[in-house]
């Protein structure tokens, strides 16, 4: 039984580039509410976070960067190549990460929760977890995510998956393991068999979608047996001369989620977005040309910060093209700013600004809490 009480609280873990987030992704689809212990790390060292000065203290000044914040890369040359050093940084972080996560499950309303975390079998938090599961993916495709998706130079990504233990040690401590070296669809079919053989309090959790009426717009949360549906609206409206195939927005599903605007059952328009670190990004927004955005966007958006805000969500950032950041009464009656990444006043949105925008888009901000749920760390 978990720490948390009412709570089913699964534990995800395998080594680097084994697809992990992937995973977490398809239990958030299937109604689970997702934590990502090591972007929570990342958030316990920031400038306004209790761990900076004992990392500073630790490892010196000459871990930060320009604006006095802990350059993580800086930080990783010193903790991936030396055990020790990576051991007191783990006995800074860690005991923060945990409690940061027991402030999230505490609050959070779905029945079931997933913590992500790489080091989860290294520290007492797997004790917490009622069931552990692992993603398992052969070297060579390790390898090959690490230099594609991570752009790591091919000696790098050899030294991380050095130092990592063997992947069989994991697998041997798990409950569940997920084979993640092939497609999206062949992961998909595990990690719902394995959802499926849950015990009965996972039967309580919301699952997705679920359609609401406003008007004469229906909104469903997207899965991924809409992906042709999905697909097929991409391809017609040729944003950027794109066309999209449906094993494309298959692949998508395992990094983010879709909502779907439809009239008179028919598809007319898609936001993506998904949220990490409690902030919520829409990057992706597509709308038939013979509709009224200005009536559309609103219902889409209102459904996006619902859904948001029930997963703990402290700010909205909304990426649009040129023509739609345009739309200045729509976006000052939706409570949004255009903004700058660096403009925003935390760290974790400034950062999820910086690796989320896509290049020519505008920056939309909008703060959905003002009692931000990391504070009491």
């Amino acid at each position: 039984m978990s720490s948390w009480p009412g709570k089913y609280v699964i534990g995800l873990t395998g080594n680097i580039a084994t697809g992990k987030t992937v995973v977490r992704r398809m239990l958030e689809h299937l109604g689970a509410y997702g934590i990502d212990a090591d972007a929570l790390a990342h958030r316990a060292i920031a400038r306004d976070a209790p761990g900076y000065k004992p990392v500073v203290d630790t490892f010196g000044r000459w871990i930060l960067g320009p604006d006095l914040q802990i350059d993580r890369s800086r930080l990783g040359t010193i903790v991936f190549s030396n055990p020790e050093a990576l051991t007191l940084l783990e006995g800074i972080v860690h005991p923060l990460v945990r409690q940061a996560i027991d402030v999230i499950v505490k609050r959070s309303t779905q029945p079931v929760a997933v913590i992500e975390a790489i080091k989860l079998l290294e520290t007492d938090l797997h004790k917490s977890c009622d069931s552990l599961w692992v993603t398992f993916a052969p070297q060579m495709v390790q390898m090959a995510r690490l230099m594609d998706n991570r752009k790591m130079p091919e000696s790098e990504a050899r030294q991380r998956l050095t130092v990592q233990p063997p992947q069989e040690q994991k697998i041997n401590q798990a409950n569940v393991v997920i084979r993640n070296g092939g497609s999206f669809e062949e992961t998909w079919r595990q990690v719902t068999a394995a959802w499926q053989r849950l015990p009965p309090i996972a039967e309580t959790a919301p699952v997705p979608p679920k359609t609401t009426s406003r008007g004469e717009w229906t909104i469903e949360r997207g899965k991924p047996r809409h992906s042709e549906e999905i697909a097929a609206l991409i391809t017609r409206l040729g944003v950027n001369g794109k066309v999209v195939s449906k094993n494309d927005v298959m692949a998508a599903f395992g990094e983010k989620a879709f909502m779907l605007l439809q009239r008179n059952n028919q598809l007319v328009g898609v936001i993506g977005w998904q949220v990490e670190n409690l902030v919520a990004r829409t990057t992706d927004v597509y709308l038939e040309a013979n509709i009224q955005v200005e009536e559309a966007l609103p219902v889409l958006i209102a459904e996006m910060e619902h859904a948001s805000k029930d997963l703990q969500s402290e700010a909205s950032l909304m990426f649009v093209s040129p023509k739609l950041a345009r739309l200045d009464g729509m976006w000052k009656e939706l409570g949004y700013e255009q903004r700058t990444p660096q403009s925003l006043n935390v760290q974790a949105w400034q950062e999820a600004a910086v690796e989320s925008m896509p290049q020519g888009s505008v920056l939309h901000f909008k703060q959905l809490r003002q009692d931000r749920i990391l504070r009491p760390i």
